[in-house]
């Protein structure tokens, strides 16, 4: 499998990441470890988790996914240095108490102790990438479509936030930081604000770009370019309707089994489960099966072949799938498929925006 520099930061990792939000509600313990003993074994060398995993995010399973996390590398001596390890700090708690109480800021405070309780739950003395999960400032995101001047309120600027995440790399407990669910404007301020005060530069944006959510087309593409900033491209199969499963009437509550926006009715009231979203997933899928593929390969080969993204995050629940996704990396799209794929985007958009 391919490798590739991200940004500046002199990490390296596989064209092909990890993601572990399943871990501690869909995917338990024993099968977490089956996945990631799996993952290894077949090359991959790059994991994603987050302070707020599992998803959905709830009290009780705070924190879960980095503690399966942890453990496994317990439980495996060696793996840690195998692996590039990125973990995320969430931002403003949008609803959920249990995060910072609520905060509605992410202070230099919340990003140090949030960075030590990551720490002790993975059982690592360093976090690869450490990334900022959402921005702690008024911006559209998770499905919102307009920027909305109304919402403005006071909250720690980007200097103030890069400050502390400075101070834990210089402390040794970072090696390079990222940014997730960020805009074009964020991402410039950042680079700019660092380069101007001599502070670490972003070397990521996590942000989702799939068949169906290509938002990052519409000009966060050029910026990351010209920054030299990787992207790490999540949910590349919509949340599992580029798979196929939801073709035949979409994600019924009484078929849990199909995966998690059937599962979840609080994930069915989102982007993903829109029905603009579906018909469009229909569509694509239609036309991977028209060209003699599965949906899966050609929701994946799209995003392992564009020239924009560093890294595509896979998200799965079992080692059948996640042996699945990485056989796609051996897909090549025809000319003619890549031009059909462009042609059903340029009728429907980014129904999952």
């Amino acid at each position: 499998m391919d490798s590739i520099e991200l940004g500046g930061s002199g990490l390296r990792v596989g064209k092909v990441c990890l993601g572990t939000m399943t871990f501690g509600e869909q995917v338990d313990e024993p099968t977490a470890f089956a996945i990631l003993d799996r993952a290894l074994e077949r090359g991959v060398d790059f994991i994603d988790t987050a302070e707020m995993y599992s998803v959905p995010a709830r009290r009780e399973t705070f924190g879960a996914t980095e503690t399966i996390i942890g453990r496994w590398f317990a439980a495996r001596p060696g793996a840690r240095q195998k692996i590039v390890l990125a973990t995320k700090i969430a931002g403003p708690a949008r609803g959920m108490d249990w995060i910072r109480g609520g905060s509605p800021d992410l202070t230099p405070e919340h990003i140090v102790q949030a960075c030590n309780d990551s720490l002790k739950r993975l059982q690592t003395e360093a976090i690869d990438l450490y990334q900022l999960h959402w921005p702690a400032r008024n911006v559209p995101m998770f499905g919102g479509l307009y920027f909305d001047p109304a919402n403005e309120r006071s909250v720690t600027g980007i200097l103030e936030q890069l400050q502390p995440f400075d101070g834990l790399i210089r402390a040794g407990k970072v090696r390079a930081i990222g940014l997730s669910n960020e805009t074009p404007w964020g991402v410039t301020e950042f680079v700019r604000i660092a380069e101007a005060n001599g502070l670490p530069r972003i070397a990521t944006v996590q942000n989702p770009y799939a068949l169906v959510n290509r938002v990052v087309d519409n000009g966060l593409d050029e910026v990351l370019f010209r920054s030299g900033v990787g992207l790490l491209a999540y949910s590349p199969l919509g949340f599992g309707s580029l798979t196929g499963k939801y073709d035949d009437g979409g994600p019924d509550p009484a078929q849990p089994a199909l995966g998690r926006l059937a599962r979840f009715d609080s994930m069915r009231r989102q982007r993903w489960a829109r029905p603009e979203t579906l018909n469009a997933a229909r569509r694509y899928n239609a036309l991977a099966r028209e060209h003699g593929l599965t949906p899966t390969q050609l929701a994946l080969a799209f995003c392992y072949r564009s020239w924009r993204v560093a890294s595509t995050i896979l998200g799965v629940t079992s080692v059948a799938q996640l042996d699945e996704d990485l056989d796609a990396w051996s897909v090549q799209l025809a000319p003619e498929v890549l031009t059909a794929i462009d042609r059903i985007r340029w009728e429907i958009r980014d129904p999952a925006q």
